[in-house]
């Protein structure tokens, strides 16, 4: 017969932080979508993860990624406490800076040349 297992502390299961939901109420968070804490809304009546969220997007912009990864839950579950925090105007969202676009190997060959013409 096996041992029963010891319980850890501190462990909480997903279902348990998001209220028994499976799905965030929107489908626009993306793994690198940056979310920033609203700074004049009040903390209470939030639960300490989404308190902790609010703590650490207060610094600045945080990835979705970044928030799962403070927060040691799984991405679906991080996505459901965010979106629950964007509906509550908690947090806002921003898509992340594009890189910049390389240009056109043409328009660069057209600078060369003209630059060539000038020497």
């Amino acid at each position: 017969m096996t041992p029963p297992r010891k319980r850890e502390r501190g462990l909480v299961r997903p279902y348990v932080v998001t209220d028994g939901r499976a799905h965030p109420t929107r489908n626009t968070l993306d793994l690198v979508t940056l979310v920033m804490a609203a700074n004049d809304r009040p903390l209470t009546g939030l639960s300490p993860e989404k308190r902790r969220v609010m703590e650490w997007c207060r610094g600045g912009a945080l990835s979705v990624a970044e928030v799962a990864g403070h927060l040691s839950l799984a991405i679906s579950v991080t996505k459901v406490l965010l979106s629950d925090l964007i509906d509550s105007g908690h947090i806002t969202t921003r898509a992340p800076i594009p890189k910049a676009q390389l240009p056109d190997a043409q328009l660069l060959q057209e600078v060369l040349d003209g630059l060539r013409a000038r020497l």
